[in-house]
């Protein structure tokens, strides 16, 4: 896992940001749930609908309580105005972190958490303060978080850390993930006075590769004020569709498939009883508040035939889920992102990284090379998922460092394949 390679250098990098900072710690027993925090509501008189989307709604002071430092990083919370999947205003909330460096840090970071939620405990928002993320699995991923988000800081950076699953968990709902990283920028920028010309990157790994690629394709036409000057992301779930393929009846990842049923007929208002099997309505109640710490290897060899009542078998020609399946290929924005890339995935078995389609990844980046945006694409051979997140790390922050210099992208477009048809189901 991250955790290990990343918090061995925690204590360095944290001492170089969170030096002078506030010296008081939160218990975790004292931090109140998402759903039982009155600041994640908006009680305001004028409708939501009326707000401008990137609007700050409230904010707060927070801390955030890292592993092995004493001394908490201060940072502040935006409540903020955006919209989810189907388009209906919403809020969520962003973490906004400012490293104390001279002269004061003008390059900001939206860094994408893969909290893959079902849950309001893994919401970043509260596991970043200290809040107790359920289980130990799920506590060693918010470590992993925030180690990575103190490596953003250390390099000088802003940092902000948006909820951007929404107030109500909808995992892998691609646009309401980019909205709200968009949403949570603007907010950012607002609440630092910074200048519209403030250069934006994004990093997200896994869960966190679907909010910045959906960002970086929304970008043009939902936040076309933004300078955002390069997208690192790795681990991505490029077609749902393929995905599932690759894990339905897997060892250790085919526990998602539940968990993404339900997060998306959540996102999408859908009733899941009216297709779930009695097996699977079990099991959808056993996942609907679980984070990926729980359900991940949890139901070795499932297949989602076994979820669904016989009838929806072929789960993927039932025309509503055809429809959601659809809707979430990337790469399926009109126009194109207008960024530059850093993309990577593991190739494993000749196929993936045991979760996410390799060629799916490379069929990607050859259509944003056409498009005219740089790519640099890596495939990490025999890295499985978890182990291409470790070859990612690195990379990907000297990938932002070089775009927030100046320095121009050149990618390998040239060798990269074309990969998988992307073509939507028929």
């Amino acid at each position: 896992m991250i955790v290990r390679r990343v918090v061995a250098a925690l204590a360095v990098a944290a001492s170089a940001v969170a030096g002078g900072l506030l010296a008081q710690s939160t218990s975790a027993a004292t931090i109140v749930l998402p759903t039982h925090d009155a600041f994640y509501k908006y009680t305001g008189d004028r409708p939501l609908a009326a707000i401008s989307p990137g609007t700050i709604l409230n904010s707060r002071a927070v801390t955030m309580a890292l592993p092995n430092l004493t001394t908490p990083i201060r940072a502040e919370q935006l409540l903020f105005r955006t919209r989810d999947e189907v388009g209906d205003p919403s809020v969520e909330v962003t973490t906004v972190v400012v490293p104390l460096v001279t002269p004061p840090a003008t390059h900001l970071v939206a860094y994408l958490s893969f909290y893959d939620a079902l849950g309001p405990q893994c919401d970043p928002s509260y596991t970043l303060r200290g809040g107790w993320a359920g289980n130990t699995s799920n506590e060693n991923q918010a470590k992993e978080e925030d180690a990575l988000v103190v490596s953003n800081l250390a390099q000088g950076f802003i940092v902000t850390v948006p909820d951007f699953e929404g107030t109500d968990e909808h995992w892998a709902a691609g646009h309401e993930a980019g909205y709200g990283t968009l949403d949570a920028v603007r907010a950012t920028e607002t609440y630092l006075q910074l200048s519209p010309a403030t250069k934006v990157g994004m990093y997200g790994y896994s869960g966190g590769s679907i909010a910045a690629d959906w960002a970086a394709e929304l970008a043009p036409r939902y936040a076309p004020a933004l300078n955002i000057v390069g997208v690192a992301m790795g681990g991505i779930p490029v077609d749902l569709a393929h995905n599932l393929a690759y894990v339905n009846g897997s060892k250790g990842w085919s526990g998602v498939v539940p968990a993404v049923m339900v997060s998306l007929t959540r996102a999408f208002h859908l009733d899941l009883a009216k297709y779930g099997s009695a097996y699977g309505a079990k099991i959808f109640d056993q996942v609907r508040r679980q984070c990926i710490g729980s359900f991940l290897g949890a139901y070795p060899g499932l297949r989602v035939q076994k979820l669904v009542k016989h009838r929806y078998r072929d789960i993927l020609q039932v025309p509503v889920f055809k429809r959601i399946a659809n809707r979430l290929i990337m790469g399926s924005v009109p126009g194109r992102p207008n960024t530059s890339f850093f993309m990577a995935v593991g190739n494993a078995d000749g196929v993936g990284d045991g979760v996410m389609v390799a060629r799916d990844v490379q069929a990607l980046a050859h259509e944003y090379c056409h498009q005219g945006d740089p790519v640099e694409l890596h495939v990490y051979k025999g890295a499985v998922h978890t182990e291409a997140a470790l070859h990612f790390e690195s990379p990907a922050v000297a990938f932002l460092v070089a775009r927030f210099a100046g320095v121009t992208a050149t990618g390998n477009c040239s060798s990269i394949p074309r990969g998988n048809s992307l073509s939507p189901l028929r």
